[in-house]
């Protein structure tokens, strides 16, 4: 955007609709014409995973689960209270939301087949969705002393691919801060490693993202240093 470009509005529930739909076809219209049987995403907020999944889902329909690391469960929807698109990833990928975003999207994917995992921070009119769905979750308190919960539940699934989404904020903010948010009495990092490596040995992992990393302890050092005269 540059200094003459409006600023994003507000439209049906969603800032800056407009440039998020346009982004969404640009991205499905990449993953069409490469029609590739892995993705793997690297950066962004949490709606990058949105576009791959997608794909992922209509290459692989019922055969395909998720599993969501994030501290939050991104289930708000355009009538909730925050109107940031990256909140409503898991919205849109199970076929709640923005009838637009809907259409655009190749195929969704039934809550079922979808697992929260090391969630442990919502607003509240988003939790009812997240039962109401049937979604399933699992407690950072759960994975951080192993992973075969979550990994029964995938064979429940009947699956065999899997899609990784994983925000870094779902990590315990006393352990380490890679993201904007600092969410506490997350997972720690070595219980997201296993728990990684434990659904690469127990599943064909077709999609994988990493999300909202931010550095912001070396953005921060970096404006410190430069207001620093250092002698020469």
């Amino acid at each position: 955007m540059t200094e003459d470009s409006p600023e994003p509005e507000i439209e049906k529930g969603i800032y800056a609709r407009n440039v998020v739909i346009s982004q969404l076809h640009a991205a499905l219209g990449i993953l069409q014409e490469a029609d590739p049987e892995r993705v793997t995403t690297l950066g962004g907020e949490c709606s990058v995973s949105v576009a791959p999944f997608s794909h992922l889902a209509a290459k692989y329909g019922d055969d395909l689960a998720v599993v969501w690391l994030d501290a939050h469960p991104d289930c708000t929807l355009p009538e909730s209270d925050y109107d940031g698109y990256h909140a409503m990833a898991i919205s849109h990928l199970t076929g709640h939301g923005d009838p637009e975003v809907l259409d655009a999207l190749p195929a969704t994917i039934d809550p079922s087949r979808v697992a929260l995992a090391g969630l442990h921070a919502w607003a509240e009119d988003e939790l009812p969705n997240v039962h109401n769905w049937g979604l399933k979750t699992f407690a950072p308190q759960v994975l951080n002393q192993g992973a075969d919960s979550l990994l029964a539940w995938f064979k429940t699934t009947g699956c065999s691919k899997l899609a990784i989404h994983l925000d870094v904020d779902v990590i315990d903010s006393a352990d380490v801060v890679f993201g904007l948010g600092m969410e506490p009495q997350g997972l720690t990092r070595d219980a997201v490693t296993k728990t990684i490596a434990a659904l690469q040995s127990s599943a064909d992992v077709v999609g994988l993202t990493v999300a909202e990393y931010v550095p912001r302890q070396v953005l921060a050092l970096q404006d410190l240093l430069t207001s620093i005269e250092f002698p020469v």
